[in-house]
């Protein structure tokens, strides 16, 4: 029974759970004993909270056979971004050496509903080493070493929720959590063949996270589905007091069958410029499954410079969250060369270019919001390639050279998108597509990419090294 329990969605386990066909107790031990055994192959894991997991997966069985089931999310294991507070002596490092003991007396908001919800917290998992606060140039920018995709182990997972999205794509928990400041929920679900949502800006409590930047960073759920997805973003979303740039809009998930809905889509113009090969390919070969099911218009927005805008926020407010570091000297202990100087030139951000920037992303959003309107969704590649080299530097990946648009806009206007897989390189590398939406579409961005998985089968198929033995 228990290499059945791979792979296998939420909604799958959830029911399992709740028929009493499985308990948490068996789930909890079948997934950490894989983070245990596998999770090293992957760099995915930083620690592994084999005695908070018991405990709660006790709890939640004890519950369920009280009859007080919680939802779909009682008694189900998952992992963290190494970058959330947790409590009872379990270290939060943000994937820095000099950090590797530090330990909070709470958890993170993010864990706090997780916990309510039932379900099982089971490990920290990697990321690059303060987010990549420091401007990592490689693969090799955490303690942990680099995170490695499960389908090509001399690949990068991606960064910086390496080990999210590692340890998901490996079938070590069947979700966890990961964060964007400018890709790093996208990035590692593209590359590791998963689902990954990052949510609108204000949706998810950042209360315990480590902070890079407080206008940009998102967290939201790495998973095997969209589905999936929805079921985690309404656990975890909400107003939280601790967090004042929380929404007081909630969100309830609509799960509902899609059916025969027609969708109208949004492509932008020369979107496929600065992709390689396959996922040109790939990304064309999805629109024209999409087509049986949506309309889909080229469209573009404004030429404000939204890379360059995100840059600029990014760097002044990481010279502030991490100026406590760079005055500790703590730089000189981090495990890529380049992040024990790359901090340093971002205090020279001038005042007047941060607010000009700060500006300018309203009228992103206020663009974003025009240009969006009459769409479910905008679809774009989620990368530009499929996963690098784990030796190779990203200076030298020319096919990463060119603007992500999409990936800047939507960051700086905090805009939700879900990432799914798309297919395959010839080498077996997995590639995604994404779905963007207007602030708090999450609804309809999850809806588009149901009805695309619905079409396709991409998101069924794992490792086959990792697949259960039969």
């Amino acid at each position: 029974m228990s290499d059945s329990l791979v792979f296998k969605s939420i909604r799958q386990l959830g029911g399992l759970v709740q028929a009493r066909e499985v308990s948490p107790t068996e789930l909890a031990e079948v997934f950490l004993d894989r983070l245990e055994r596998l999770g090293p192959d992957y760099n995915a894991v930083v620690t592994v909270t084999r005695e908070r997991a018991l405990r709660e997966a006790r709890r939640a069985e004890e519950e369920i056979s009280a009859g007080r089931y919680r939802g779909p999310l009682h008694g189900i294991p998952y992992g963290v971004k190494d970058l959330l507070a947790t409590k009872d002596g379990i270290p939060t490092t943000w994937g820095a050496a000099p950090f590797r003991n530090q330990v909070f007396d709470y958890d993170a908001t993010v864990v706090e509903r997780l916990g309510a919800a039932g379900a099982v917290l089971a490990a920290k998992l990697a990321m690059v080493e303060l987010a990549g606060g420091g401007g990592y140039w490689q693969p090799n920018a955490s303690f942990t070493g680099p995170g490695i995709t499960p389908w090509d182990k001399n690949r990068w997972s991606g960064g910086s929720s390496t080990g999210s999205g590692a340890a998901t794509g490996a079938g070590l928990v069947p979700f966890a959590i990961g964060s964007e400041t400018g890709g790093s929920i996208m990035s590692p679900s593209s590359n590791c063949g998963v689902a990954g949502l990052r949510p609108t800006y204000g949706r998810v409590s950042r209360y315990g996270a480590m902070a890079l930047s407080w206008t940009l960073d998102k967290l939201g759920p790495m998973c095997l589905t969209a589905d999936d997805c929805g079921l985690v973003l309404e656990a975890i979303s909400g107003r939280d007091p601790k967090d004042p740039t929380t929404t007081r809009r909630s969100f309830a998930y609509d799960d509902s069958d899609v059916g025969s809905r027609r969708f109208r889509f949004g492509v932008m113009e020369n979107v496929t410029d600065h992709v390689d090969e396959p996922t040109r390919t790939n990304f064309e070969r999805a629109l024209d499954v999409l087509a049986e099911v949506a309309d889909i218009e080229e469209m573009r927005f404004s030429d404000l410079p939204h890379e360059e805008i995100l840059q600029v926020i990014l760097f002044a407010e990481a010279a502030s969250a991490f100026e406590e570091i760079v005055d500790s000297g703590k730089l000189a202990e981090l495990t890529a060369p380049e992040d024990r100087f790359g901090a340093y030139p971002r205090v020279t951000v001038l005042a007047k270019d941060y607010i000009n920037a700060l500006r300018l992303r309203r009228l992103v959003a206020e663009n974003a919001e025009e240009v969006m309107s009459p769409f479910d969704a905008l679809v774009a590649p989620t990368r530009s390639g499929v996963p690098t080299p784990v030796n190779q530097g990203f200076r030298s990946a020319t096919l990463h050279a060119g603007k992500d648009t999409m990936m800047s806009l939507g960051n700086v206007a905090g805009l939700p998108a879900v990432s799914v897989p798309s297919g395959f390189s010839a080498e077996g590398l997995p590639t995604g597509i994404k779905f963007m939406g207007r602030a708090y579409e999450e609804n309809a961005i999850l809806a588009a990419a149901r009805a695309y998985q619905s079409l396709t089968d991409w998101h069924e198929r794992h490792p086959p090294d990792l697949l259960p033995a039969g």
